[in-house]
């Protein structure tokens, strides 16, 4: 007989397995918060802002072509910002052990559309080093552009500052425990339907007809015979013998003996 999907059998199974699925699940965010909060070095994040603004020369150019200018330069000015000709002056004057792919992948610049600005992150495992290269970083283009682009439309807006109470952007074990709460509620639920279709017990008439192929015409109750049916048997016989013998007894005491002993 062709098996179809039963969403009533499936949650039921679900629910007989419910106490593994919830171990499996606690066993993740276990895991999960463990290693956040013990193996996972912590990261933090320092950033600056670069305003790009071209100081006006001609009076009487419009204020508008400058602003547009600025903001196409903006494009440019994303990619020199991590070339190697910036980054190679900031390892030298930090004195940095980082070669520039590894300095490169710890600086993100980003802007916001038809914006003038650039931000400027530094992501390092000590928020003084983050906070010291992100400063540098941008002094050293403010710097190097003059030079590169014969323009002087660079000032650094906002500097990377230390925080009283440096909090770490990685990692975020919330974050990672809701994460393995998934994971372990996704595994738990399939191990228990495995571990539901290699229980090979018949439970039920369907599992006949499954397995045979063949319907099911009745179903033979407990019947003479059987250990169930012995077992209460037995059990209906001493009591109806308990039942004589306390007759027997309260029937001898009812009618004692005329004229004495014998």
């Amino acid at each position: 007989m062709e098996s179809t999907f039963n969403v009533k059998e499936f949650l039921i199974a679900l629910r007989k397995r419910l106490p593994l699925i919830i171990i499996v699940t606690l066993l993740f965010v276990a895991l999960s918060g463990i290693v956040s909060y013990t193996m996972m070095k912590p990261i933090y994040q320092a950033s600056t802002q670069i305003l790009v603004n071209q100081k006006i020369t001609n009076p009487l150019q419009s204020n508008d072509l400058n602003i547009d200018a600025n903001i196409q330069l903006v494009e440019t000015y994303n990619i020199i910002i991590k070339s190697p000709a910036i980054l190679t002056e900031v390892i030298e004057e930090l004195e940095l052990k980082e070669s520039i792919s590894d300095l490169d992948k710890s600086i993100t610049v980003s802007s916001e559309e038809n914006a003038q600005i650039l931000t400027l992150e530094v992501q390092d495992a000590s928020m003084e080093r983050a906070v010291l290269i992100a400063n540098t970083t941008a002094s050293v283009f403010q710097a190097k552009i003059k030079t590169l682009m014969n323009v002087d439309n660079v000032n650094i807006l906002a500097p990377a500052i230390v925080p009283v109470t440096p909090e770490p952007v990685k990692p975020d074990p919330l974050f990672n425990m809701a994460i393995g709460a998934i994971i372990g509620f996704m595994l738990g639920t399939g191990l228990a339907i495995v571990v539901d279709q290699m229980n090979t017990t018949i439970r039920k008439e369907e599992d006949i007809e499954e397995i045979t192929g063949l319907q099911v015409l009745g179903i033979v109750s407990n019947v003479p015979g059987s250990k169930e049916y012995n077992r209460t048997t037995n059990i209906n016989e001493k009591k109806e013998l308990i039942a004589d013998v306390d007759a027997e007894k309260i029937k001898g005491v009812s009618n004692p003996k005329i004229g004495g002993s014998y």
